[in-house]
């Protein structure tokens, strides 16, 4: 008992230490970049607000930004979380899977068709919708056939589906110069023009489907040891993953929503918490979100310094971290060291 309780205590203030380490990467993201601030620049930013350039990009640009990513890392962490657990495959993720390449090309669509004369919410919804119907088919897909759905199989349905899917954004973005100038940056995943409306619109959402992940770390426990053994115990393994699917399809639709398709995010992270904290759910969702908004707002302020004086998207900083922990990852499980 002892042990256990010293145990959880570490893990308490290991978690307590996450959080200060997001507080402090959002308030560098407000601090630093093309230009630098001091903190009573920003506090008389909201306290004494005079219209100056520097407070102008304060309030609209550099806090918008840093929670918007810090929000979409955290999101985007707790559905790879969820989906390594639902499919026991560790390269489970929303991008690897396509269900972020699905939702960008339902907004892709709409654009292409109708133009920029959708609201916000609207765009949402059509990210909802993309990502839902990816997941499904990934899902249905990887079903069919000898010994059903199979890790392996996942991943190359789901790659396959976000290889089409990519391929007909870039057709659309041929064929027509104004979805190209509306989608091209934003489909590198992007929080630079993040807007702090949209991103409180976006926050109930998000926050419902936290707290329903959260919810289910008793069963994601109980269902990492698989279907069977799960059923054996009770548990009504169909409706965990429907519930599942939904919550992933919220964080990854509303997170293309606000910034594009970001990789790379849902994968790393949930195995950054695992080796820190095991493989308890209760404790590997809190961190992997703490975590997950940490990484993303420190990617974003990293893409400020790679090039002079031109900022790189987060899409294309997140990818280059990723690329060589992926390569890392299969070589481990190559080696069953995982």
């Amino acid at each position: 008992m002892n042990s256990l309780l010293s145990s959880d205590k570490r893990k308490a203030l290991g978690f307590i230490a996450a959080v200060f380490l997001l507080v402090g990467a959002t308030a560098a993201s407000v601090l630093f970049g093309l230009q630098n601030f001091d903190f009573v620049t920003v506090i008389q930013a909201y306290t004494s607000f005079t219209g100056s350039d520097e407070q102008l990009i304060i309030r609209t640009s550099r806090v918008p930004r840093a929670l918007t990513a810090a929000v979409i890392g955290s999101s985007l962490a707790i559905a790879g979380v969820l989906l390594q657990a639902m499919t026991r495959n560790p390269l489970a993720s929303p991008s690897i899977l396509g269900v972020n390449a699905g939702a960008a090309l339902a907004i892709v669509s709409m654009l292409y068709w109708y133009g920029a004369v959708f609201s916000f919410s609207e765009l949402m919804w059509f990210g909802f919708i993309g990502a839902g119907i990816t997941a499904g088919l990934i899902f249905i897909i990887a079903m069919i056939g000898k010994g059903g759905m199979t890790p392996l199989k996942l991943i190359l349905t789901g790659s396959a589906l976000a290889s089409f899917a990519s391929s007909l954004n870039s057709l659309f973005m041929l064929i027509s110069n104004a979805t190209l100038e509306g989608a091209l940056y934003w489909l590198t995943g992007s929080v630079s023009n993040s807007s702090m409306e949209h991103t409180l619109q976006m926050l109930p959402y998000f926050i419902t489907a936290w707290v329903i992940a959260w919810s289910m770390s008793r069963s994601l426990n109980v269902m990492s040891m698989g279907d069977d053994v799960a059923t054996g115990l009770g548990q009504r393994t169909m409706w965990i993953k429907v519930l599942t699917i939904v919550v992933v399809v919220i964080l990854a639709g509303g997170s293309v929503a606000l910034a594009g398709p970001i990789s790379f995010v849902g994968i790393m992270i949930p195995h950054i918490s695992r080796w820190l904290i095991g493989n308890d759910h209760r404790w590997l969702l809190p961190y992997s979100a703490v975590l997950g908004g940490a990484f993303l707002v420190l990617a974003d302020l990293l893409s400020r310094f790679l090039l002079v004086a031109k900022e790189v998207p987060v899409g294309v900083t997140t990818a280059i971290l990723g690329v060589p922990f992926v390569v890392l990852l299969v070589r481990r499980k190559a080696l069953g060291q995982y």
